[in-house]
């Protein structure tokens, strides 16, 4: 039935994706304005497919690396979810709600240490962020693949193992958000949540598929996740460790991932309470998971979720829940992040360190 529904929207992605070529199209002409930032390397980070790739943790990891070369980095973003409209510079009063939840995980994340930017106006964010933050080095775009507006120094594309893009079609048909094609801008590729024991020659099958849209020089890199231990997120889990049975809250695209870790861990998950990315949760929903978690269980959740669960208004709802997250970071495979770093290194020269 799924099949049969994919072939009857196809002309509907046909059309979208005309579409869409042809604003790509113009843009790659320099029939529409494209702006560059000269004065610092603007990188990108974003994806074919609509949500569930692994954005925020690749960005931590490409945030983390230039801190450690020495740069000054900032991050923007739309602030997808957000309640406000605008340029806003995060601080430590900001919320889900004012600056959207992946924007919040990485300020706190890196502790206030990097300026994290929300604009949908990316070029007058990008320019505005430079003018009040001179210090800063190089500027990371989060999820702006599709903003053809800037034009960055570098374009990370992501893709995962098992949605790669070049097995899917364009909304409404599938998850794309523009043909295969798109993958031609990418100066990397990196295909993310992957078994940690692929095998070589399955990572050569997936990089002559890629191959197939992308330039052919461009690097295909291999990447999965390393889980921690869990981290009180609110409620009384502070000083607490959670028991083998646990109830799962997630609001983000791709939970499969989290519970296969969860149950290779030990868990036994009693209830998985799932709602769509970048959900906002109500007191309501927390009320009725608090209902159904029985002594000794606690709530496990991921780190952008845990972010969405810090708002005002659910203070009074998660006052008395255990809840921890599960934090997660990015490894690569045959020695990609070796690779990585070695295409990123020419925007940073020695001189250029503060």
């Amino acid at each position: 039935m799924a099949r049969l529904l994919t072939y009857l929207l196809l002309p509907l992605s046909w059309l979208y994706a005309g579409v869409l070529a042809g604003r790509n199209w113009l843009y790659d002409r320099g029939w529409k304005p494209s702006a560059a930032f000269e004065t610092v390397p603007v990188l990108s980070v974003g994806n074919l497919r609509v949500g569930g790739t692994g954005k925020t943790p690749h960005v931590a990891w490409l945030v983390a690396w230039l801190r450690a070369r020495g740069q000054q980095p900032a991050l923007l973003s739309r602030g997808y979810g957000r309640r406000t409209r605008g340029y806003r510079r995060a601080t430590a009063a900001d919320t889900a709600a004012t600056i959207g939840d992946e924007p919040l995980q990485q300020f706190r994340q890196f502790g206030g240490a990097v300026p994290v930017v929300v604009s949908e106006d990316r070029v007058a964010g990008i320019g505005r962020l430079l003018l009040q933050e001179p210090a800063v080095t190089a500027v990371v775009l989060d999820d702006a693949y599709q903003h053809r507006r800037v034009r960055p120094a570098f374009n990370i594309l992501l893709t995962e193992q098992q949605r790669p893009f070049y097995q899917d079609f364009v909304l409404p048909a599938g998850r794309l958000r523009e043909s295969r094609a798109g993958a031609q801008r990418a100066d990397v590729v990196i295909v993310t949540k992957c078994d940690p024991a692929l095998s070589a020659a399955a990572r050569t099958t997936i990089t002559e598929n890629v191959r197939r849209y992308a330039r052919p020089e461009v690097p295909v890199l291999f990447s999965c996740y390393d889980y921690g231990p869990p981290v009180p997120a609110a409620g009384p889990a502070a000083g607490a460790a959670p028991g083998p049975e646990v109830v799962v809250l997630t609001g983000i695209a791709q939970p499969g991932p989290l519970l296969e870790h969860l149950a290779a861990a030990g868990y036994r998950v009693a209830a998985h309470h799932r709602y769509p990315d970048h959900h906002a949760f109500t007191p309501a929903e927390i009320g009725a998971l608090a209902a159904q978690l029985r002594p000794g269980q606690v709530v496990l959740t991921t780190q952008k979720d845990a972010a969405r669960l810090r708002e005002p208004a659910l203070a009074a709802s998660v006052a008395d829940l255990p809840v921890f997250y599960i934090p997660i970071t990015v490894r690569f495979l045959a020695a990609g992040d070796t690779r990585l770093a070695a295409l990123l290194n020419p925007y940073f020269p020695p001189h250029a360190v503060v």
